[in-house]
């Protein structure tokens, strides 16, 4: 005698990065305005997070998402006020969700020249 479990849990996948637009502010900050994608289920899984990191792997800035997005994907946040020390030139933006963490898809920006 057999039987069949069956799972109703959805797989929400990992935080993908899908734009980023970043302009320079004064006093050498910058103001990321970045584009989430991610199959949020609701609290238990959901993208909370995105970040500015170096090339070195220096955080440099960190958006915290307080609450999902089921009803509106992609969704973009923006974060402004981020120093980057001066020779830097490029950034990688990253997404984290509360199940998978990090490892979605990542992009690499080209800083314009400061403000």
């Amino acid at each position: 005698m057999g039987f069949a479990i069956a799972s109703t849990t959805v797989l929400a996948g990992e935080a993908d990065v899908v734009g980023v637009n970043v302009r320079a502010e004064s006093e050498g900050t910058f103001r990321f305005s970045v584009t989430v994608r991610h199959d949020d289920t609701g609290w238990e899984h959901y993208a909370d997070r995105w970040d500015v990191v170096g090339l070195d792997g220096t955080i440099y800035g960190e958006r915290m998402l307080g609450h999902p997005h089921v009803d509106e994907q992609p969704f973009t946040r923006a974060l402004g006020g981020v120093s980057v020390p001066e020779g830097v030139t490029e950034v990688l933006i990253r997404a984290h969700d509360k199940v998978d963490g990090l490892g979605g898809k990542e992009m690499t920006v080209k800083l314009p020249d400061r403000g």
